[in-house]
């Protein structure tokens, strides 16, 4: 222990040994490692000491943390411990942490480190700002050297413009590459001003926190409230920026208020434009007056609920009952005004009896 003494890191014995039951003021206490690399510096009003408990109790702390020598966060708070050996600081009580590198501000009311492990923890309603998102959690877990954060129960992150609010159990922030991961069930909100415009809930998600995009993995679905419009598929790409939704694999779209049903084994949605591409066996269903159409590619314009289909296109519906095929179909399928033709030949129609649905 060694009151207002300058820090020498060139030094390479510990610092912060105490040999005694002592009480000092104004005091500083560092701690070299192996290598006479400073491991860790905190200024205190007031530190005491008891030998039984190898404990040095210290108030009002405010100090730096070094990794590999160099400094990565500044630390305060109200209260503090630190180990005789020096491995471990805890800090209590309005705990601030901030990162060196990123800027990024760390605040709860516990925080451990553990340099020997390379991990700051903050624990106890954490919260977090930084440029690209701000997190709320119930503990936070940072690795300095893998430029890793991970954040764990009650998580709440929030990028900034647009405002996409995560929530999920679990997340890993990879900070270098500027992603987000949610290896837990996630909901993910968009937001206008304070009114949520756009849903999305999965399984697992991934946030790129510089081009806004969600990756959406097992069970997603994402929700608009405009058009109003369900998308659903194992995998979703959600472009914010770009106001898309795609897929490679098998999605669904449907269309709340007009009872509109479509599936293909591909797709993307234009939100903005209002228009929805499918590929691969595409089926859509009127479910009001039970119309039915297939096609291999389908273009539905939502406002107008027009749709243009082709490749192998089969229009079936029960009022009359009828199925009609060829290579092309356009119209709706809300008001059975849909006009199939064949540029191979003629339309194929077949008259069915009457049924009472599929």
């Amino acid at each position: 222990m060694v009151p207002n003494r300058p820090v020498s890191p060139s030094s390479p014995q510990p610092t912060a040994k105490f040999e005694g039951s002592i009480s000092v003021a104004d005091i500083l206490l560092e701690q070299v490692d192996e290598n006479g690399q400073l491991r860790w510096k905190v200024n205190a009003k007031k530190a005491d000491y008891t030998r039984d408990k190898k404990i040095a109790l210290v108030a009002n702390p405010e100090g730096e943390l070094f990794q590999d020598g160099k400094l990565v966060y500044r630390i305060s708070s109200q209260k503090g411990e630190i180990q005789q050996d020096g491995d471990k600081i805890f800090l209590k009580e309005n705990v601030i942490a901030t990162d060196v590198q990123s800027g990024a501000v760390l605040r709860g009311e516990e925080l451990e480190w553990r340099p020997k492990e390379d991990i700051l923890i903050i624990r106890h309603n954490l919260i977090g700002t930084h440029k690209q998102l701000d997190v709320f959690a119930n503990e936070g877990r940072a690795f300095t050297r893998l430029r890793r954060m991970e954040l764990l129960g009650n998580v709440v992150a929030k990028t900034k413009e647009p405002v996409l609010e995560l929530r999920t159990e679990h997340v890993i922030w990879e900070m270098e590459q500027e992603l987000a991961f949610a290896n837990r069930p996630v909901q993910i909100a968009r937001y206008q001003g304070n009114t949520i415009i756009e849903r999305a809930t999965a399984s697992q998600g991934k946030v790129n926190l510089k081009t806004k995009i969600a990756t959406l993995s097992q069970n997603a679905r994402v929700t608009l409230s405009e058009p109003p419009l369900d998308v659903a598929s194992e995998e979703l790409i959600w472009n914010v920026p770009a106001e898309t939704v795609s897929s490679q694999q098998s999605v669904t779209v449907l269309h709340r208020q007009q009872q509109l049903h479509f599936r293909g084994e591909r797709g993307n949605l234009d939100i903005k434009q209002k228009i929805c591409y499918l590929l691969g066996n595409v089926v859509g269903v009127e479910s009001r007056r039970q119309s039915q159409l297939t096609s291999e590619r389908l273009t539905w314009y939502i406002p107008s609920k027009y749709i243009e289909a082709e490749g192998n296109v089969v229009y079936r519906q029960l009022n009359p009952p009828f199925n009609v095929s060829g290579t092309k179909a356009v119209g709706k399928l809300e008001d059975q005004t849909v006009v199939v033709t064949n540029n191979k030949g003629q339309v194929q129609m077949e008259i069915l009896p009457e049924e009472k649905g599929w």
